[in-house]
């Protein structure tokens, strides 16, 4: 069987430095702020045990534009297809998530309720985690009950400056709050 392709590359834009990786469907995986490849290999190898992974700048390049003009305050939402791979939960909880406006928050608990699955409030927890897609599908805008940061696979500290970035006002101004 021939092996499929995850294709990849490096983005750094100002202090952002992270893999984005894409099939011919959409962009996959994106991964934490400056986490060496080794990330990205484990999480195909885990995930897609049958693809490879090839470097294709080109290809990744829309991506790689948006994402540039996030990180600017220029956008505020992505409309390049994503690919999708977890559980029909996760990806309704990934679905529920690109529901939170920019620039908002949501907790735990909300994303249950949403779901309307109130009692699932860890499994909500654990599908976020989950998410193989950080920023486009914005787990970083789930925050506890008592309003304090709680558990991002970029690490607090990422989590942080996606918070702060969605709350600059020059961010807001006219532009489209939903991401795609």
């Amino acid at each position: 069987m021939d092996k499929k392709i995850i294709y990849w590359s490096l983005f750094i834009n100002g202090p952002w430095k992270m893999y984005l990786a894409a099939t011919t469907e959409g962009l996959c995986f994106v991964g934490s702020n400056h986490k060496d490849f080794e990330e990205l290999v484990n999480w195909v190898q885990k995930k897609f045990p049958h693809h490879h992974l090839e470097r294709e700048d080109h290809q990744l390049q829309p991506y790689a534009e948006q994402f540039a003009e996030y990180f600017q305050g220029k956008r505020t939402s992505f409309t390049f297809p994503i690919d999708f791979h977890g559980t029909p939960f996760q990806q309704s909880v990934w679905i529920a998530l690109n529901e939170i406006p920019y620039g908002c928050t949501h907790t735990y608990s909300e994303i249950a309720e949403i779901l309307q699955k109130p009692k699932s409030v860890r499994a909500v927890a654990s599908a976020i985690g989950a998410n193989p897609i950080l920023i486009t599908v914005p787990c970083h805008r789930v925050i506890g009950k008592n309003g304090k940061l709680t558990g991002f696979r970029g690490g607090l500290e990422m989590k942080e400056k996606l918070l702060n970035l969605e709350k600059e006002p020059s961010n807001k101004e006219g532009m489209s709050t939903n991401a795609k």
